[in-house]
Order: C-alpha cells, then structure tokens, then sequence
C-alpha cells in the first residue's frame, strides 16, 4: 500500500490498497493535483478488474476534486477497469452529483449547407408559416365578409362607419398632398422631353391616363398601407398580447368577425373615395406643371383631358382601389393575429405588415395591369 499526503492547513489522504482506493479528509484543489497520476501509476501493472473508491472517511470536497475523481474514473475505464464510489455522505455525494462531467463527446462542427439547400429550406418555412395561413387566414375573413352582410345580430353598431373615419376620412390629407406632389413631379419629368418632340399637348394624356388607371390606386395604397395597416396590425397585435381576442372568443364572440370585418367594410367604402381624390389632385399637379413649363391654359387642359379620358380607364382604377383595401386590411391583420408575445412581437408584426401590404399590392398592380391591358 502506498500512501500521498500533501501537508496543507486541511489535510487530505489518499491511499491505494490492492483494489481500493480511499480518500479522506478535506480533498480540494490545494491538496488534489498528484492523486490522478499517482492512481494511475499505482494501477499500471495490476491486475485489478474493479476498484472500490472509499469516500466514508471524506469530509469537505470541491469542484477540482471532484472532477479529479471523475477523471480517474474515465481513465480506468479506458484501461478495461470499472470503478464505482462507495461510503460518501449524503453532503459529498450530493456535490458529487452537481458537480458530474458529462460523458456526451462534443460533435463535430456541421457542413455548412449550400445555397440551394438553404435556399429550399426558406422556401419551405414561408410556405409553412405564412402562405398556408394566410391563405386559410383569407378565406375565413372572406366567409365572415360576406356572412356578415346576412347575419346582422352580432354586428357592433357604429363600427363600420368608425373604421371608414379611421381608415379612409382621416387619411385624405395626406393621399391629397402626395398625389398632388407625385402629379406635379410626374408632369414635370415629362415636360422636358415632350417638348424636345413639340409633343407638348400629349401633356396631357399622359398625366391623365397614368393618374387614373395606375398612379392614384398605387399612391393612395401604398399611403394607406403605411399608415392603417400599420395601425391594424398594432392594433390586433396588442389586443393578441393582452389576451382581449381571448376574452372575446370566451364570450361567443368570433375574433376575426368581431374585429376584422369592419375593417374590411370601411377600406372598402372609403378606398374609391381617397383614390377618387388622388386621381383629382394629381391631375390639378400635372395642370400646375403644363401651365408653367409648357405654357398650356387650363381651358386647353381641359379640354384635352375630355377627350383622354376613357371609361375603361376609371373602372380600372376603381377595381384596383377594391382590391388594394382588402390586401391592406386582410395583411395587416394576418400579421396582427400572428405576433409573438411581448413588445418586440408588436413592433415586428407591424414592420412585417406594412412590408408584405406594400411588396402584395405591387404585385396586385401587375397581375391587374395584364388583365385589363
């Protein structure tokens, strides 16, 4: 038998029998750091199959040692020799336990995927986590929207008319300048070139033409999105977060009735009027810049713009209007319903809602401007 004892202020021993090994005293990292290399040397040449290691006499242990322990353990193990601890304290054994070194073998470091595995993997998240709800999102609002008009008992009075105020009235001045500007600008990058060909009439048609069919709709869209659908899915989202669409699907109440549908009816009331508006003051911006860079009357402008004007053009914005509301309203909702819970879930939900309206009803203007050219 064979004995270390380090000579500190806590004294620790450490004793190796034939297949025993036994520990006493304090055994902390001042007195622990010779026990693993003198075991091990100990057991070099023996013959032992399982070894015994003899806690009952140890009374304080720290992490050092109890790593020194578990370390030796894994070295005899891979030495063919099993070791198991025996007599410890209910204190020793339980800062054993907390302080146990895993067995798992860190794993190595992962190949990085291609492009086109990531590329696929994305896809497969947005179609999972947006597309198919929205969808199913979609079509429910669109069964409440029309079961609604039938179904009047559950109808909040006053709603509509409030969302139309929120959604619609409130927002005229702002479409108003902005159209007005995006008008006035449009005329004058035009002017330029329409005079270089003495073309300067055609001024006209085209500030008429464009405001009516395609820059009116888009304008007051694009307004509309950033300012109510913004609105809407803060709104949604924090009525999410504070568990009120809770409270109300516990009162009998369908959330997406409740809530959204009146906000469908007032984008859909109010859009052909803002957009009606947009057209309007658009076209009052492009007279602004043919009376001063192209010296045409507003008579002139007139009556020009009688013979420009297409009925096909109008409708074509006006169904435009219809279907960018509901893309507005139906987004900006989908994403207030989908929000993570918190404040950052708020702000994320209502950034995400403004970019999909916006990204949504380009792609609308482009599905809609090969159907009606």
């Amino acid at each position: 038998m064979r004995v270390a004892s380090p000579q500190t202020s806590q004294d620790s021993k450490f004793s190796f029998d034939d297949n025993t090994i036994t520990i006493s005293g304090y055994f902390t990292i001042r007195n622990c750091g010779s026990f693993v290399p003198d075991a091990l040397a100990y057991f070099h040449n023996k013959a032992a199959e399982n070894i015994r290691i003899d806690l009952s006499k140890l009374q304080q242990i720290d992490s050092a040692g109890s790593t020194s322990i578990y370390y030796l353990q894994r070295e005899l193990a891979k030495k063919g020799i099993n070791s198991h601890l025996s007599g410890a304290s209910a204190e020793i054994e339980a800062k054993m336990k907390l302080l146990t070194i895993s067995d798992e073998v860190p794993t190595e470091a992962k190949e990085k995927p291609s492009f086109f595995f990531r590329a696929g993997e994305n896809t497969h998240a947005l179609v999972s986590n947006y597309i198919k709800k929205f969808i199913s999102f979609a079509s429910e609002l669109f069964y409440w929207t029309i079961a609604d008009i039938f179904k009047t008992k559950q109808r909040r009075r006053g709603a509509v008319a409030n969302q139309a105020v929120i959604i619609g009235v409130n927002a005229v001045p702002i479409v108003t300048v902005m159209a007005f500007i995006i008008g006035l600008v449009l005329a004058l990058q035009s002017a330029s070139q329409l005079r270089n060909f003495g073309a300067n009439i055609f001024i006209v048609d085209l500030t008429v033409i464009a405001m009516l069919a395609e820059m009116g709709p888009l304008i007051t869209a694009v307004i509309v999105a950033g300012r109510s659908g913004s609105a809407i899915a803060a709104e949604i989202a924090t009525m999410k977060v504070t568990n009120e669409l809770d409270a109300l699907q516990t009162m009998g109440f369908n959330p997406i009735r409740f809530v959204v549908v009146p906000k469908i009816y007032g984008s859909l009331i109010t859009m052909p009027f803002l957009t009606t508006l947009a057209n309007v003051f658009g076209i009052i911006g492009g007279i602004v810049a043919a009376y001063l860079y192209l010296d045409i009357s507003p008579e002139i402008f007139f009556h020009r713009m009688s013979g420009a004007i297409y009925q096909k053009d109008i409708l074509t914005g006006l169904v435009k209007s219809f279907v960018y509301g509901s893309i507005v309203v139906v987004t900006g909702s989908f994403f207030g319903f989908q929000v993570d819970k918190g404040a950052e879930g708020v702000g994320k939900s209502t950034t995400q809602s403004v970019v999909a309206a916006i990204a949504l009803v380009i792609v609308a203007d482009l599905v809609l401007g090969l159907i009606f050219y």
